[in-house]
């Protein structure tokens, strides 16, 4: 009898080591910004208004954590209703034939800090990517458990097939290769 209840208590702690917690997306809490040069001198900035993002951690601190993320190309804005359009035609992301921007991939803590390492998909084209992740912690309201994150990455366009753009008379680039992406995420412990 004393050999079950060892047992019983082995799978039991065994099943707690493997427990997975599930966070959902704050999104009135969240954003998903970029910026690119333009014309050398001045950036130019934009958001999805459109994303969701889905995490699983097995970890308190995350450590390992399962990632999902998409973003609708059709909600970029950047305050420019023209310049939106453009950006969603063919010359740039091409909305109609790719309409999300995903990443999935791993939250990986190395010493303090933590990397983001996963596939990034753009415009039909999957890549390796890892981005800087600053973890704020986890806090609970008194209706819930919140953890916040800050995602810091850069990407370079021309890998994704986004190609527009050309050349000022100086030979700089009329609009940047690399595009620098901002992300402030609030998620909520699902119950």
């Amino acid at each position: 009898m004393k050999r079950i209840y060892v047992i019983v208590a082995a799978l039991l702690v065994s099943a707690g080591a493997f427990a997975q917690t599930g966070w959902n997306l704050d999104k009135v809490h969240s954003s998903v910004k970029f910026s690119v040069s333009h014309m050398v001198v001045a950036e130019t900035e934009g958001a999805f208004k459109d994303f969701d993002a889905k995490v699983v951690s097995k970890t308190e601190d995350f450590n390992g954590a399962e990632v999902s993320f998409t973003a609708k190309v059709s909600s970029l804005n950047t305050d420019n209703e023209g310049r939106d359009k453009h950006l969603r035609g063919a010359d740039f992301f091409d909305a109609e034939k790719h309409p999300e921007i995903s990443f999935k991939g791993v939250l990986v803590k190395e010493g303090s800090k933590y990397k983001l390492k996963g596939d990034f998909t753009m415009k039909g084209v999957t890549k390796k990517a890892e981005f800087d992740v600053t973890y704020g912690g986890t806090i609970n309201t008194g209706r819930g458990v919140k953890a916040g994150f800050k995602v810091l990455g850069t990407v370079n366009r021309q890998d994704y097939g986004v190609s527009y753009g050309g050349k000022l008379p100086t030979g700089e680039l009329a609009i940047g290769d690399n595009v620098d992406i901002v992300c402030k995420i609030e998620l909520d412990k699902q119950a």
